[in-house]
């Protein structure tokens, strides 16, 4: 192996191993050559309870009066355990309320990672299975319909390292961005094109989403249905899953509303509830109709009457129509009263902020538990059994049952610029292990490399941050 020159130093902070040239940086711009010595250029991120004890990097904690509990070191700018054999960059002791306490900081270097994005989103985005793309190149697919959201799933070790090159650099590129809050777009094969950022409203085929659906067609109807009573003789909620019909539904029935007579196109499953009215879309209700008279099969001239007065209303109350049936029982267009207009209102008012919320989840192995103790499944059973807080950035993380450490955290509940890469490629994420000192110690941890929270705040060019508005502190 050849000898780099003195003033070259190589990185070993993961398997790309740069020769990094005087105050330059590596490919990943986390490493950087200081004055000969591998330095990490982003300074440690410390999680501080309390506005007043925000400082940024640099700044002098000597003579600052701190609790141990006001300030969480997080794993942001810590640096990684690559190659396996390292400890944790920073293995930190506290006492908090009484109780000797260890946090493990690390940045995992995670080719097993990917995103679960819920898109807040009546409109169709794509059929089940179609692939997701950014910049041409496959890097997810379309998984699940929910109440109200499309959910999609990108990432993933296959896009990363199992196709071509140019695939995982546009998986790892996106993902990086939308972990760090940038906005994306995305194209979905047969379906729309996308530009999802994490905590802010998607956007579909150009068109800005604004709420979230109070419920199915179903549902709608139930929670509304007494207050159309008296003002409508028959309301038809359009929607793509679920399609209701007032007289029909229990709701109707329980009300005691005569029946209007008028039958939707679809699949009937229940009274009331049509399956399949329409192809989805981007229309009404999620579906592709334009002119909702459209779902219309008939109207039965033994029960529908001159005058009936008709409602057709999307899931959102974003599409809504006002009808009354003329002498020949076709509908006409009529002058909307004040009281449906009203009603129309409430379900606007009772959706949600539509949203895109961006989800990071990868399986934690290799160098990151070796970083924290000799015994590696040590800690996946303490995790498992709760006996090690596991955080990402300070943010709560949800650890999957099962064999392992798979977590998911929110990256919008990090603190900004949470994530990195390197070229491999892969993404580098932060995570913090928290328990109690001596649970670590029976762990077999490195308890010569437990280091005071003082000493390291002494010592670093550390920054404190908070967490978003709402998001709990890391420790009680």
């Amino acid at each position: 192996m050849t000898t780099p020159p003195p003033d070259i130093v190589t990185c070993d902070a993961c398997p790309v191993l740069c020769r990094i040239r005087p105050d330059k940086t590596g490919a990943c711009d986390r490493y950087g050559n200081i004055a000969g010595r591998l330095t990490r250029m982003d300074p440690l991120t410390v999680i501080a309870r309390r506005p007043e004890l925000v400082r940024a990097a640099g700044t002098e904690w000597a003579g600052n009066p701190f609790e141990p509990r006001d300030l969480f070191v997080s794993a942001i700018g810590a640096g990684t355990t690559y190659p396996d054999y390292k400890p944790a960059p920073f293995i930190v002791g506290s006492t908090i309320d009484g109780v000797d306490m260890v946090t493990i900081v690390s940045e995992g270097v995670f080719s097993y990672c990917g995103l679960k994005l819920k898109i807040d989103t009546d409109r169709h985005l794509g059929p089940a299975a179609s692939i997701v793309r950014a910049n041409g190149e496959a890097i997810g697919h379309v998984t699940t319909a929910e109440y109200g959201s499309q959910m999609l799933s990108l990432g993933g070790v296959h896009h990363l390292t199992g196709g071509s090159k140019k695939e995982g650099v546009a998986t790892c590129d996106t993902m990086l961005a939308l972990a760090n809050g940038a906005p994306v777009e995305l194209t979905i094969d047969n379906g729309a094109t996308l530009i999802a950022q994490s905590n802010a409203p998607p956007i579909v085929d150009g068109a800005r989403e604004t709420r979230m659906r109070v419920g199915c067609g179903s549902a709608t109807i139930g929670i509304f249905a007494s207050q159309w009573l008296g003002h409508a003789d028959e309301v038809i909620v359009v929607d793509d899953h679920i399609t209701g019909v007032l007289t029909e539904h229990q709701a109707g029935r329980f009300l005691a509303m005569r029946p209007a007579g008028i039958r939707i196109r679809g699949r009937r499953s229940t009274p009331g509830r049509y399956f399949q009215v329409a192809n989805p879309g981007l229309g009404w209700g999620g579906t592709d109709i334009q002119d909702p008279l459209s779902i219309i099969e008939r109207i039965d001239p033994k029960t529908a009457w001159p005058g009936l007065r008709l409602l057709m209303v999307s899931t959102t109350g974003e599409h809504f129509a006002w009808f009354t049936l003329d002498a020949h029982l076709r509908p006409q267009p009529a002058a909307m009263p004040e009281a449906i207009a009203a009603a129309i209102a409430r379900i606007a008012e009772n959706c949600e902020p539509a949203l895109c919320s961006v989800l990071f989840m990868a399986g934690a192995g290799g160098s990151l538990r070796a970083g924290v103790t000799e015994n590696p499944v040590l800690l996946t059973r303490s995790i498992q059994r709760r006996l090690t807080k596991v955080t990402s950035g300070g943010a709560p993380a949800y650890i999957w049952p099962g064999g392992g450490i798979t977590y998911m955290a929110d990256v919008a509940a990090m603190p900004a610029r949470s994530f990195g890469f390197v070229p491999t490629p892969a993404l580098v994420a932060p995570i913090e292990f928290t328990l109690p000192r001596a649970d670590y110690l029976a762990l077999g941890g490195f308890a010569e490399r437990i280091r005071p929270l003082e000493d390291i705040l002494a010592e670093t060019q550390a920054r404190s941050v908070q967490l978003p508005p709402g998001v709990a502190f890391p420790v009680p």
